[in-house]
């Protein structure tokens, strides 16, 4: 079944609302510093099974042409998504991003080590945004 109404629509089968949005939408949207300029995109989203609510984003920046691209999975809490921009915000230098804990295309981390959330959530949690 598909349909369309002034608050929702169909596309590419992810129902939207104004308030949801599909996982699959958020993968490959942008991410912008305070300044307007574009920092990355978000790459995939890390969802607590309990909680269901999005735990991290991973956000995919560096690199040139998708060579030596780096994965830097951040708190969802520092995002905030723009209408104006039409991606999420995020209030952190490059120079932050780019001490964060990262990993790259071949080297994924293991989720499972107790220790590996906690240096995520440790790093970020000294370097807060202002939003």
């Amino acid at each position: 079944m598909s349909y369309t109404n002034q608050n929702r629509s169909l596309t590419d089968g992810a129902l939207e609302t104004m308030s949801l949005i599909a996982a699959s939408k958020v993968n490959f949207t942008n991410v912008y510093g305070v300044d307007g300029e574009k920092i990355g995109s978000i790459y995939d989203v890390m969802i607590d099974k309990m909680s269901g609510r999005v735990a991290y984003a991973i956000l995919s920046f560096g690199g040139f042409l998708g060579f030596g691209e780096k994965y830097h999975p951040l708190p969802w809490n520092q995002l905030k998504y723009s209408e104006q921009h039409g991606g999420y915000i995020i209030n952190l230098s490059r120079d932050v991003l780019e001490g964060a804990p990262a990993y790259g295309a071949a080297d994924a981390p293991d989720w499972s080590q107790p220790g590996y959330r906690g240096q995520i959530d440790d790093y970020y949690g000294r370097h807060r945004p202002l939003i």
